[in-house]
Formats: structure tokens, C-alpha cells, sequence
């Protein structure tokens, strides 16, 4: 069974905003989990933060992305939040936001507002 990965309508307005290199390096990465499967994917590109918390990376000659997700039932991966990295460790801010996020996609769950990307 194949993955599927999945934005926040909020999510997709992030991604847009991200410099031009960094978001195909993103979509190519969201991509390829479709492709081959979270599974198969370690660091630098697949990390765990905390709880069900995860993170996609990239970088490219203008910096570092980050894209915050959740896998949900059925092999889905929701992007909770997605931004430029700006230091070594996670922004506080990034994490509060990602976690309100999951909280209400764990809530919704099947809610219209997730699309397949």
C-alpha cells in the first residue's frame, strides 16, 4: 500500500512562499514518500521531534525548509506547517503552531480542508 501525502489549505500558502529551490526540493521530497514510502526515508530528510510530530527537511544554496507533518490511518501524511529554518533548532513558535494543527487534523480527521497534494 502506497502512501499519500496531504497539505492544510493553510499549508499550501506556506509552501508558495518558501524560495523557488527550497519548494521543489519540498514537493520533490513529498513526492518521493509517495513514491517509496515513509519507511524508506531517514535523516536528514525524515525526523522525529516529538510524539507524533515528524519532520520533512531539504536544503538548498538558499537555506533550510522544514515541513511539519503527522502520518494518520491509512498511510497518510498531513503537512502540519512548513517553513524556513533559520537556526539549529526548531522554533518554539513553529512546534506550538504544528501541534495546534495536529490537534484539530486529529480531530477532523476526514475534514474537507485536507487534500491529496
Amino acid at each position: 500500500m502506497l502512501w499519500t501525502v496531504e497539505t492544510l489549505d493553510i499549508v499550501d500558502a506556506e509552501i508558495e512562499a518558501l524560495p523557488s529551490q527550497l519548494r521543489a526540493r519540498l514537493v520533490r521530497l513529498m513526492e518521493t514518500v509517495e513514491r517509496v514510502g515513509l519507511e524508506t526515508l531517514r535523516e536528514p530528510h525524515v525526523k522525529h521531534l516529538e510524539g507524533k510530530l515528524w519532520e520533512l527537511g531539504v536544503t538548498a544554496s538558499e537555506g533550510i525548509a522544514r515541513g511539519m507533518y503527522v502520518t494518520m490511518t491509512g498511510r497518510r501524511v498531513i503537512i502540519l506547517h512548513v517553513f524556513v529554518k533559520k537556526s539549529q533548532k526548531t522554533p518554539k513558535a513553529a512546534l506550538t503552531l504544528a501541534r495546534a494543527r495536529m490537534k484539530q487534523v486529529i480531530e477532523w480527521q476526514s475534514s474537507p480542508t485536507l487534500r491529496k497534494e
